[in-house]
């Protein structure tokens, strides 16, 4: 697999590593760069000008993890900065397939491949993704 981490129509958001995100090792306990992902994919979201509290509230949809396959390359420890990427690698029409990379310093520590469908939040079918929305992501344009 080809590195995607650089790729200019990438989007990255910060995280610091605090005491309570490690384990007794003093590394990032391995569960927790689950939720460094969904933060750096909500930032992602909100960068396009799109609150998921609004897709809620207006199109009663929510997004779901329905797949998701991490390599953990490099531990990442206390207070280090890490750099979150979010590249979109297909849209569907209910779906959407993410690649993304948790850096150090331009290295590597974890590597993933995250699908998330578009649902009804009431029933949790697969819905369409918002056309409005599709073309936000298509365009690389943000919102706002």
């Amino acid at each position: 697999m080809t590195s995607f981490s650089h790729d200019p129509s990438s989007f990255a958001w910060p995280v610091r590593v605090y005491y309570e995100d490690t384990d007794a090792g003093g590394v990032v306990y391995y569960a927790n760069y689950l939720r460094f992902l969904e933060r750096a994919r909500t930032e992602w979201l909100r960068n396009k000008g799109v609150e998921q509290t609004d897709l809620l509230a207006r199109h009663r949809l929510v997004f779901v993890v329905s797949q998701i396959h991490l390599d953990y390359l490099k531990p990442a420890r206390f207070n280090e900065l890490l750099s979150v990427r979010v590249l979109v690698a297909s849209v569907g029409r209910a779906s959407l397939e993410f690649r993304q990379t948790i850096e150090n310093n331009g290295v590597e520590c974890v590597r993933a491949q995250v699908k998330v469908v578009c649902v009804d939040s009431v029933s949790f079918r697969p819905s369409r993704i918002p056309h409005e929305l599709i073309q936000l992501i298509e365009s690389g344009e943000h919102g706002h």
